[in-house]
């Protein structure tokens, strides 16, 4: 397969790695990009690869809570000047209080706002605010109580991220610590248990290669994956990572501590997952002056 520049150029902004090793990593792996990603990791030539750093999608996630059920919704928008208009927010408002009575996304699509489908609400506003918007995600969570935080917030419940934890037992003020936690740190599931199998062998593969460059003996390479595994499995589950409160205790610690215990967790950040479309500025302006 042909190595193109504009592939060696997304690799690079993608993992930090120079020119010419981005060119070498698709060159070994025939142009498979995430393979690329992996083969620069094994020889530490790439940060970890966050593909929350090339997403770009704007709009607003909006969270509701009713008794233990809470309720994150993502409606998207062509451009952040929406997610600050008075009437989309009022929608994403009420689309999240309307996701209380449903079970999922293509319900809350059929539910009704004010005598009227939620999907007719939204072409609605698509035709009064002239920008085109989707109904993305939506996710529940139930608890004896569930606590929320929204991040970047736009208006009351909503903003850029929106998080819900789910308790066993009650403590408010413990919960929304979590919460806040959550947000900033983005962990992949609550425990081990709850982690995508191909996600966790993916990354023990990676650190195996990492190993084996070392040139050490077998035996001594089995007891470095145990503990590198060990200390990955701590950084990505919600329970192992260091609670941002108090760095001493873990997650799951600080909930022992506090009493109760965590049942579960919702993380929506608006855009998550959809690609931007790098747009080339000087290109564009220069064929607009070609007529």
């Amino acid at each position: 397969m042909a190595i193109t520049a504009a592939m060696v150029k997304e690799l690079r902004e993608t993992t930090g790695a120079g020119m010419m090793d981005a060119k070498k990593a698709l060159t070994e792996t025939d142009g498979d990009f995430e393979a690329a990603i992996d083969w620069l990791r094994t020889k530490g030539l790439a940060k970890a690869a966050k593909k929350s750093d090339r997403v770009a999608a704007e709009g607003l996630v909006a969270v509701a809570v009713d008794g233990g059920k809470g309720v994150a919704v993502e409606i998207n928008s062509e451009t952040d000047f929406v997610a600050k208009n008075a009437d989309f927010q009022a929608m994403v408002a009420s689309f999240a209080k309307a996701g209380l009575g449903v079970s999922t996304v293509e319900e809350l699509a059929e539910a009704s706002i004010d005598g009227k489908a939620a999907k007719d609400v939204l072409t609605d506003k698509i035709a009064t605010i002239g920008e085109n918007m989707t109904l993305r995600r939506m996710a529940s969570i139930q608890g004896d109580e569930v606590a929320t935080y929204v991040h970047n917030a736009a208006a009351t419940d909503m903003g850029q991220i929106g998080v819900m934890v789910a308790l066993k037992g009650s403590n408010p003020e413990f919960g929304r610590q979590v919460a806040m936690h959550i947000a900033a740190a983005n962990p992949a599931a609550l425990n081990a248990d709850e982690l995508d199998a191909a996600f966790v062998e993916r990354e023990k593969a990676i650190l195996v290669d990492q190993a084996r460059e070392s040139g050490k003996p077998e035996a001594v390479i089995e007891k470095m994956i145990e503990g590198r595994m060990k200390k990955f499995l701590g950084e990505v589950t919600l329970l192992g990572q260091a609670f941002v409160i108090n760095p001493d205790l873990t997650v799951e610690q600080a909930a022992k501590e506090a009493g109760v215990e965590i049942a579960g967790f919702v993380r929506l950040a608006v855009g998550e997952g959809i690609e931007k479309k790098q747009e080339d500025f000087a290109a564009e302006v220069a064929k607009a002056a070609q007529g």
